[in-house]
């Protein structure tokens, strides 16, 4: 199932990078097909234990039958307190693969994929109220414009948040097509896979708070880490591998980084990959996903 489900990027060098105990504690928080978290207790002895987080109903069907492996369905944002529920206060190593499963892109009716038609939707966590549509047809346009220009890195953002507001008027947005037929005049030449693309990326990262959660994420995980416990995280685009880099580096996603009494700085990790780790040429002919893949690790102090 998990084959089918979502081929995991850069496996060895990530769970290699967690420096696994046999019997230490490590997360995965992002499970989807299971293959980190497989590879993960392969190593792990009979006193070791995996957590596992996903919010997707659609990956508790990958749970692998095994007394070692704990699942949360829970986003990885709410890491700390979902852990302390099962009785964790530290862990020995948290592992991130961060961005959409090829599974969720090929589930048509769930909005993910440029290519069918299906309903605005994007929600990874279905019990959510936020949909696609629901920002294409009640955000403003200025709201759109930053959505747009950040989260999606998209050229002509002004240009395409007026389009949006204006088409509106006429009759809401409730699918793909109806979408992109709407916004045709604003998507370049020749480039509307890698325009769709971005613009798909950007409502995707706003319908589930992805930038939100991560930094919430990173801020948690610095805290359940043990000392020598690794962060190992693989982000697809710069939008992710910003805040992860910089939160390795300072221990802050921006901003000034704290310093005690004796002005000495106080970070939480050491960093382990001077330069991110990326997919050999190999494994990027076998999963394109992997050619953007940036796999960086981080040591608790």
């Amino acid at each position: 199932m998990e084959h089918n489900y979502h081929v995991p990027v850069l496996l060895a060098e990530s769970v290699d990078g967690l420096n696994i105990r046999p019997d230490g504690i490590y997360v995965d928080v992002t499970f989807g097909g299971g293959g980190h978290s497989r590879e993960i207790l392969k190593r792990l002895g009979p006193a070791g234990k995996l957590v596992a987080f996903d919010q997707d109903p659609d990956a508790q069907r990958n749970r692998p039958d095994d007394p070692r492996f704990i699942f949360v369905d829970q986003n990885f944002g709410f890491l700390k307190n979902s852990l302390r529920l099962k009785g964790f206060k530290q862990v020995d190593g948290i592992l991130a693969d961060l961005g959409v499963s090829s599974h969720q892109f090929d589930e048509a009716e769930r909005g993910f994929s440029i290519r069918a038609n299906a309903a605005l939707d994007m929600r990874m966590d279905q019990q959510r109220d936020l949909t696609a549509a629901h920002v294409l047809n009640t955000y403003s346009e200025e709201s759109l414009h930053k959505i747009f220009g950040i989260y999606g890195e998209v050229k002509n953002a002004r240009t395409l948040a007026r389009t949006v507001v204006t088409c509106r008027l006429t009759a809401p947005f409730t699918d793909i097509d109806g979408f992109k037929s709407a916004i045709a005049a604003c998507i370049p030449k020749g480039k509307a896979h890698k325009y769709l693309a971005q613009v798909f990326q950007a409502l995707r990262i706003e319908v589930n708070a992805e930038m939100q959660m991560l930094e919430q994420f990173l801020e948690q995980a610095a805290e359940v880490l043990r000392p020598g416990g690794r962060l190992v995280v693989i982000s697809y685009h710069s939008l992710e591998d910003r805040p992860v880099k910089n939160f390795m580096a300072r221990g802050k996603i921006r901003g000034e980084v704290e310093k005690d009494f004796f002005g000495n700085q106080q970070k939480p990790f050491k960093v382990i990959t001077r330069n991110p780790v990326e997919a050999a040429e190999a494994e990027v002919t076998v999963n394109n996903r992997a050619r953007s893949a940036k796999l960086r690790i981080a040591e608790k102090i």
